[in-house]
């Protein structure tokens, strides 16, 4: 199959999901010359993109018999599935030399699947999914982890540039999603450490903020600290990337350890606690609502504190 080269102005881009994330991302590519196809279930989100000059698509087929690059981030598998493989999907809409992009984070054997079905039509498909939450995501700072085509993926550098930094091709179909995994599983086990950590400096007497200073730049800084930490202290909780989605990531990576014989048991706590966090009502907050759900544990009224 040839590869078309991707170029501003020139090539069409397609983008279904509108959401916290992917406004922003789709934004970047807007604004790096990008013209724009956008579709989302609750058209009122796409509204900033349309201002910016984007046109609405009534479909992800149409998204795509529009476009040369279709980019997809949505929420859960199910979704994944229905807006590339569906009967109204992107594929559905696609042609020979077109690339499907999905930036959800997603199952790698649906990765896998989409693949083989867009092979099978002459079309590529990129897994690409991303860390850096809504920041990274309006600061175009994002990490995007890749598997696919080397071909694709290298013609596709244009569009990673737009939105991301770290930009790496990890491997075949599959291994973006697997990598994401990975990210998935080392932040789930530092956000219980961050949320306690927290709680004992408040218990403890101490000033949140000149905590901060001490710890965030140390040994123990990290990512979820420097960012969602001051949320934390401020009662913000606000989704930068939704607990139920998180649950979602979760439950795909022990899924993927089981199959993988392997036991990982910091996960399986990660999850029952943000299973809690859900229960207590925060499944459409942000991961930091965690903070909320180990106070209650002891007695604690966070947000009254």
């Amino acid at each position: 199959m040839i590869i078309r080269r991707i170029v501003p102005g020139e090539t069409r881009v397609g983008w279904i999901g509108t959401g916290v994330m992917g406004a922003s991302m789709c934004g970047h590519l807007i604004d790096k010359g990008f013209s724009a196809t956008v579709y989302n279930r609750t058209q009122s989100k796409a509204e900033p993109l349309l201002a910016k000059g984007a046109a609405w698509a009534d479909s992800p087929k149409e998204v795509a018999e529009l476009s040369d690059v279709v980019f997809t981030i949505v929420g859960f598998p199910r979704d994944v599935r229905k807006v590339i493989l569906g009967a109204q999907g992107a594929l559905a809409g696609s042609g020979e030399g077109n690339i499907l992009v999905d930036m959800s984070t997603s199952e790698p054997s649906l990765a896998i699947e989409i693949a083989e079905q867009a092979k099978a039509k002459g079309v590529y498909s990129v897994d690409a999914p991303v860390s850096g939450g809504d920041i990274g995501a309006r600061e175009a700072r994002l990490s995007i982890m890749i598997g696919g085509d080397k071909g694709a993926v290298e013609a596709l550098q244009p569009c990673w540039e737009a939105m991301g930094k770290t930009i790496v091709h990890q491997g075949g179909p599959g291994a973006g999603q697997h990598t994401k995994m990975v990210n998935q599983t080392l932040i789930a086990t530092n956000m219980i450490g961050v949320c306690e950590a927290l709680l004992y400096a408040h218990k403890a007497g101490l000033d949140l903020d000149a905590v901060m200073q001490s710890v965030a730049s140390g040994a123990a800084g990290s990512w979820s600290l420097a960012n969602l930490g001051p949320r934390i202290i401020n009662n913000n909780f606000d989704s930068g990337f939704f607990v139920e989605h998180f649950i979602k990531d979760m439950g795909i990576a022990q899924d993927e350890a089981q199959r993988m014989g392997l036991a990982l048991p910091g996960l399986a706590l990660a999850k029952q606690l943000y299973l809690a966090v859900q229960a207590q009502g925060h499944g459409r907050d942000g991961a930091q609502a965690l903070q909320l759900a180990l106070a209650s544990l002891s007695g604690v009224d966070w947000k009254n504190r």
